[in-house]
């Protein structure tokens, strides 16, 4: 049969009873990044996304706020969906359980399943979770437990009596059993299909898949006496959002289904990974091709949850920090076979580090060394240097150990691999000096810039996915696009190092996140109104600053400091000073060096990671946040005053 050249993904459907949150936005981003990979191989994409808007637990919601179901669950759909277009999430298609075509579909479902004679009517008693929408089985209970707490929420559960359909779940154990054999690699990690295997290996009961205590839901077909039970509904919203169960539609559903990846969290595995493969089985329906399970997000080492306080808006966390960089912090610092705890701490760190110094200022240090010495269209080389030799070598050992990982999913693994290369460009950058080479050697300063475009080249296609505004346009800035209709991937496995690039400078891509520092304290705050009813200073004062005009003769990083640059600077008459500033992260040294600045050379000496400033430099920022060296509009002889 000939490959169809697509790829299928979903998402689970989120409750309607909240705004969406970090954990939900982390399993629509993991679908997201993988739709974007996929996309990149020039495969046909269908990606599913959607709200689950039925069930005792939503139509408890809209009654205690006092409005009808529908419209209570209408409120939530701008919410969920401004999320996702702020996020970048490019979904195909945002399903609703409440579209009639859903509704269709799922009755469509449970017809075929009565047809097959696995659903039959019978009475329940049991004990009945409502938050998490499951029964607790009998095994479940402890001795002589009066009322069971629910294993999942560890909420208190309620006793249920009525008459349901039951879908018959025990027949299929031995089944599901062979089909996890048969298909080791079916739930991933696979730690979570050992959890599975021993669920169903510990005895499976019927299903109760219908209510009659519940009136907001689908109807049962053929029976207004009964609804749909939640798991029934939801699930099958994976094989309606693509067209089944609605006539007209077969061509679409043939082609899309199976799913390729189904992504969910843990707490839902048993749903998805045995229910809901046990009603394809009985369908007679193709079974997806594979579950991605990821952990909790925790705060704190706690799981995100209202009761405890500690949910994390993503809306708010846009604001401040901007999408892809979230993106980002979420796909390198949450791997997705664990939990993973997120904090506002290590997320300024990685914008910092990871995105401004290493990424960001590789960029920006290449593009204004070319712009500085009129270089805005680079050559490849016919013949490469050894360092450049060694720097291609590596960028194809770094590709395809990130296929690697992007197809077994492990995005964190990929990121840090591809991190771990862009530390050896800027080593690469660094060593070949090639601010000393466009005055010396411009033939090989070019082949440096070349390298250098080559491999952001293959950095922004392979990070695209992740954050695909900020890696439009670095390689906007190279001259670059991608042709949506080909395997891109395939093109950088050929490690064809023969592009010519045509360079645009651009604003700074990442921008180091400003804490506010609070004043927390009355005494200090009040400290702090009296020194700034004390701003005024004399003409005296003023005088005072002895503020001159020197040249940067030559500037180092300070070792021992990842902020401070050390200059040697020559104020004329005045003699030369050693000067350090806080500047690392706005210049390399090679920009500043032969540059005029403003200094104030009377201020006391004082030491700085153990090496003495013997004045100040003046400085300011500008408005994308970036530090700017003030210096003369036009040049003036060394050691001139400003009056």
């Amino acid at each position: 049969m000939p490959s169809k050249n697509k790829f299928y993904v979903t998402t689970p459907i989120y409750y309607v009873t909240a705004k969406p949150h970090l954990g939900s936005l982390y399993s629509t981003l993991i679908a997201d990044v993988l739709a974007r990979w996929h996309k990149l191989k020039g495969e046909k994409i269908f990606f599913l996304t959607g709200t689950d808007e039925h069930g005792q637990k939503v139509a408890q919601a809209a009654q205690q706020a006092s409005k009808d179901p529908k419209a209570f669950v209408d409120s939530f759909i701008p919410a969920y969906q401004d999320a996702w277009k702020t996020y970048e999430i490019d979904y195909t298609k945002f399903i609703r359980t409440t579209d009639p075509a859903h509704i269709m579909g799922a009755q469509h479902f449970v017809r075929h399943l009565l047809a097959t004679g696995d659903i039959y009517k019978d009475s329940y008693s049991g004990w009945y979770c409502t938050p998490c929408e499951t029964f607790i089985t009998p095994k479940e209970m402890e001795k002589d437990e009066v009322q069971p707490l629910c294993i999942s929420c560890t909420r208190t559960t309620t006793k249920v009596a009525e008459e349901t359909y039951f879908f018959k779940l025990s027949a299929y154990q031995d089944k599901l059993l062979k089909f996890y054999a048969d298909n080791p690699n079916f739930i991933m990690p696979k730690e979570r299909l050992h959890e599975i295997i021993s669920f169903v290996e510990s005895g499976l009961k019927d299903l109760s898949i219908s209510r009659t205590t519940v009136k907001w839901g689908i109807p049962f077909p053929d029976d207004a006496e009964h609804i749909l039970y939640v798991w029934i509904d939801a699930l099958s919203n994976y094989i309606t959002g693509v067209g089944y169960g609605n006539s007209g539609d077969e061509e679409n559903f043939n082609f899309w289904w199976p799913a390729d990846v189904q992504v969910l969290g843990k707490d839902i595995i048993r749903f998805h990974g045995v229910y809901w493969i046990a009603f394809l089985m009985a369908a007679g329906l193709p079974l997806p091709k594979q579950m991605l399970v990821h952990g909790w997000i925790k705060v704190n080492e706690q799981k995100m949850s209202k009761s405890l306080g500690n949910v994390v808006d993503p809306m708010v966390l846009q604001t401040t920090y901007g999408v892809d960089p979230v993106r980002y912090y979420l796909m390198r610092y949450i791997p997705i076979n664990q939990d993973g705890d997120f904090s506002i701490e290590s997320l300024e760190r990685a914008i910092e580090k990871d995105l401004a110094n290493d990424l960001g200022n590789l960029l920006n240090r290449m593009l204004i060394l070319a712009e500085k010495n009129n270089m805005y269209t680079i050559r490849h080389s016919v013949v490469w240097e050894q360092s450049a030799i060694n720097l291609r070598d590596e960028c194809l050992n770094m590709l395809t150990e990130v296929l690697n990982h992007m197809e077994d999913c492990m995005f964190h693994m990929a990121l840090a691999r591809i991190w771990k290369f862009i530390h050896q460009v800027n080593v690469y950058f660094h060593e070949n000096e090639p601010w000393k080479l466009a005055q010396t050697n411009p033939k090989l300063f070019e082949q440096v810039l070349s390298a250098t475009c080559h491999s952001l080249r293959t950095i922004g296609i392979l990070l695209s996915p992740i954050m695909p505004e900020k890696m439009a346009a670095l390689l906007m800035s190279l001259g670059v696009s991608i042709d949506q209709h080909k395997n891109i991937l395939q093109e950088l496995v050929q490690n064809d190092w023969h592009h010519t690039f045509v360079l645009l400078k651009t604003a700074a891509l990442f921008h180091k996140p400003e804490t506010e520092k609070k004043m927390e304290q009355p005494e200090i705050a009040e400290k702090q109104k009296e020194q700034e009813q004390q701003t005024y200073i004399t003409i005296e004062d003023l005088i005072k600053v002895e503020l001159v005009v020197g040249t940067i003769e030559q500037c180092e990083r300070v070792e021992q400091s990842d902020k401070l640059l050390k200059m040697q600077i020559d104020l004329g008459d005045k003699g030369k000073r050693q000067i350090l500033a806080g500047i690392r992260q706005s210049y390399a040294p090679e920009e500043l060096i032969g540059r005029q600045g403003l200094f104030v050379i009377n201020l006391k000496p004082r030491k700085m990671a153990g090496l003495e400033s013997q004045g100040m430099m003046l400085i300011a920022k500008d408005a994308t946040g970036k530090t700017q060296l003030m210096s003369p509009a036009q040049l003036v002889p060394n050691g001139t005053r400003l009056q």
